[in-house]
């Protein structure tokens, strides 16, 4: 086990995250806390945490590559993945796998060279198959079982930025000297 700044984490995990090179990830119940609140007047809010924009900012300017896949679609997710600099962003997929297999091919990468984060069942062909399978802490329990690591954090509340700055801290590209990933 090697220490990080989230806590310990087998070598095993370390060698996977140091390869990665594209994160995928769910948005409901891991860029969000999974609940949708709906208006009088049908509107939908979602909340996103700014800790997990910020660690998405810095694996992006590290050449980390990011892309979405999400089984709902909406207005407020297109928007703020794009605000993140985000261009892989695909709403409204039922087939999850056909998705990450056609991102290895657009993005020339093999299967260990990918992440993906997710929160359920839907995720777990995906979380079986890519380099690097992450659960967030409060998954379903198929998914945790599945997956080859879990994160210390909830959906919602910077699991994804606890997954980015394990990639820079195991890429040695985390420099927080300066209040800033360099």
């Amino acid at each position: 086990m090697i220490q990080t700044y989230y806590g310990l984490v087998s070598k095993d995990n370390i060698m996977r995250a140091q390869k990665i090179k594209l994160l995928i990830s769910d948005i409901d119940g891991v860029f969000s806390d999974g609940l949708i609140y709906m208006g009088n007047n049908g509107e939908e809010l979602k909340s996103f945490h700014t800790k997990d924009g910020f660690g998405i900012k810095a694996i992006l300017h590290h050449g980390i590559d990011v892309a979405i896949i999400t089984g709902r679609q909406s207005t407020i997710v297109e928007t703020r993945m794009m605000a993140l600099g985000i261009k892989h962003i695909y709403q409204g997929i039922a087939d999850k796998h056909s998705v990450y297999q056609s991102l290895l091919k657009k993005l020339n990468l093999t299967a260990e060279q990918v992440a993906y984060i997710g929160d359920d069942v839907v995720d777990l062909v995906v979380i079986q198959e890519c380099g690097l399978g992450i659960a967030v802490k409060d998954a379903h329990p198929l998914v945790l079982q599945g997956a080859k690591f879990i994160t210390t954090t909830k959906g919602g509340y910077g699991a994804v930025r606890e997954i980015c700055d394990l990639f820079l801290q195991c890429q040695q590209k985390l420099n927080i000297t300066h209040g800033k990933s360099e």
